[in-house]
């Protein structure tokens, strides 16, 4: 996009990384946010959604200007319902513009009628008028001053006219606080602040911004808590094709409503097998952006709310594979995942050339090779996709996905993956992705089981939990992982978010993937037994947090 001379309150389209404009305002950043170095952007606002980021000023164009030419190359739905809450706005803006109009046509005739009535007829009398109209001056150049910062008059305008109306000032001079505004502000939307657009108002934070290694963008989402600065997440990101020296290839996916509601479902019919904590979140990600999706699952009755959102039942996993061109499955374990594959009317029964099978679960290497081999065996194409993240941000579409095996498959997948995870990693050949998953849920094990060490020993010691928990959040480690769970422990609730059983798993797996290759891993293997203790405990289907309870029992 070219660059254009923009202002504080313009509509504009704006546009991230390779996705269609979205229509958004230029407004003001929170007091605490600077702006990136580099290039000259704008923060915007985005019109339909919660999302707001620093924009490039050449990826950035006049709305009325193109209005037609960006409804003519984008019609999503959530595009369409973007663009109807601009023009419902302006509506609104219109109204408020005549109805400002018509008032001070009003004062104006008003104004005439009493100096027609009160015009002098001698000298003394002009002498009386011209030390009252003095006065009236000075009040009217102050009056002027507080106008120009900000009154519905000079705000009912648009911006063409009030291009043709402009001239210098005669009376009055802006106060100093104006002079200082980085950017001049236009009166393009004045009621930004109310009415459907309410959503729009900036919420108090005490929190910091994410920081982000692109310079010229920053996406955040504001903290609306009065924790400390942990609640950080990253709200809008942008698609962006990276090689690595390793070989491995990340495609950072759109998430916001403002992206995603951009995002052009493929054509390919989805199944999706499997719907716990991780699949459902996934499933309903995958409707919302337009897939046509299948599902099935072991427990027949957990499809229904999908089947009245939108998707179709499959009765058994070979059905589904025979009528979808791509089938993602999610399960608990080794043993699920096999099964799935080659028990009675089994994914592998559906298998023909050509279809393609998708693993998310989180598995060892050997599993997840064996299963490539039967599927491309049958001609088949096969595609290991293990995610991280926990149920919450697999409701957000913010999990983290972990790739290997067929590329073309990777990139057919790619709107799937946009529309369920923020991230996506391509890692080369079939086992690289079980085993890099594995050693990143024996780190996360690890960490929750010394943060339920540390709380316990402080409660020992006759220490505040609570003041331990404070200090992590204002140090190297705050994290929401740690403040959410944490939380959980000082609560007492341990509603699976991510369940106990499965991260002993996880350790469990990346304790014996150490051991194929010689290598020591003692901090896991400590972990792993605190892990099976809470078991023991009955603390299987409770999350992971409740490892806290096997210190203190």
């Amino acid at each position: 996009m070219a660059a254009v001379s923009l202002r504080l309150g313009d509509l504009v389209w704006g546009k991230l990384g390779r996705y269609p404009p979205w229509p958004g305002k230029i407004v003001n950043p929170p007091k605490d946010l600077k702006k990136p170095r580099g290039k000259k952007c704008f923060f915007v606002k985005f019109f339909g959604t919660e999302d707001h980021a620093w924009i490039k000023v050449e990826q950035l164009k006049p709305y009325h200007a193109h209005k037609e030419e960006m409804i003519k190359i984008n019609k999503g739905k959530r595009f369409q319902q973007a663009v109807d809450a601009v023009e419902e706005f302006l509506r609104r803006a219109k109204g408020k513009d005549q109805t400002s109009s018509h008032s001070s046509a009003d004062d104006k005739n008003r104004r005439n009628s009493s100096e027609e009535r009160s015009r002098p007829n001698s000298g003394d009398e002009k002498r009386k008028l011209s030390l009252s109209e003095g006065k009236v001056k000075k009040n009217m150049g102050e009056g002027k001053k507080r106008v120009s910062s900000g009154s519905s008059e000079r705000g009912s305008k648009s911006p063409l006219k009030r291009a043709q109306e402009q001239s210098p000032r005669k009376r009055g001079r802006p106060p100093k606080d104006e002079k200082d505004l980085t950017i001049p502000e236009s009166s393009t939307v004045k009621g930004m602040m109310a009415g459907p657009m309410a959503a729009f108002k900036w919420q108090p934070t005490v929190s910091e911004p994410v920081k982000d290694a692109d310079p010229h963008f920053h996406h955040f989402l504001l903290s609306q808590t009065e924790k400390p600065a942990v609640c950080y997440q990253a709200i809008t990101k942008k698609l962006k094709i990276c090689e690595e020296e390793t070989g491995s290839t990340s495609i950072q996916a759109a998430d916001s409503t403002a992206v995603n509601g951009s995002i052009t479902p493929t054509d390919k019919k989805i199944g999706f097998l499997g719907l716990g904590l991780m699949g459902s979140g996934i499933v309903s990600n995958l409707l919302k952006m337009g897939h046509t999706v299948t599902v099935w699952n072991r427990t027949a009755e957990k499809c229904d709310l999908f089947i009245q959102e939108g998707a179709r039942l499959g009765r058994t996993p070979a059905e589904v594979v025979s009528t979808c061109d791509i089938t993602f499955a999610c399960v608990s374990d080794p043993k699920a995942a096999k099964d799935l594959v080659l028990g009675p009317s089994g994914v592998l029964q559906g298998i023909r050339p050509g279809k393609c099978y998708v693993d998310m679960s989180t598995v060892d290497a050997d599993t997840v090779t064996e299963l490539a081999q039967v599927i491309v065996s049958r001609g088949g194409r096969f595609l290991e996709a293990p995610v991280s993240g926990n149920q919450q941000l697999s409701n957000d579409g913010m999990l983290v996905i972990l790739a290997a095996g067929d590329r073309g498959l990777y990139e057919d997948c790619s709107s799937c993956f946009q529309a369920m995870g923020k991230t996506s990693f391509f890692l080369g050949e079939v086992g690289n992705a079980a085993k890099m998953m594995l050693i990143v849920n024996m780190v996360q094990g690890s960490f929750m089981a010394t943060i339920a060490e540390g709380l316990t020993l402080a409660q020992v010691t006759g220490q505040s939990q609570q003041t331990l928990l404070d200090i992590l959040n204002q140090g190297q480690l705050a994290s929401i992982f740690l403040d959410q769970k944490c939380q959980n422990i000082l609560q007492g609730n341990f509603k699976p978010d991510f369940y106990l059983k499965y991260i002993q798993k996880d350790l469990r797996l990346a304790i014996a993937l150490g051991d194929a290759v010689n290598h020591p891993t003692p901090m896991a293997a400590a972990a792993n037994e605190v892990y099976k203790r809470a078991k023991a405990l009955d603390q299987s289907d409770n999350d992971m947090s409740a490892v806290y309870r096997a210190y203190i029992h």
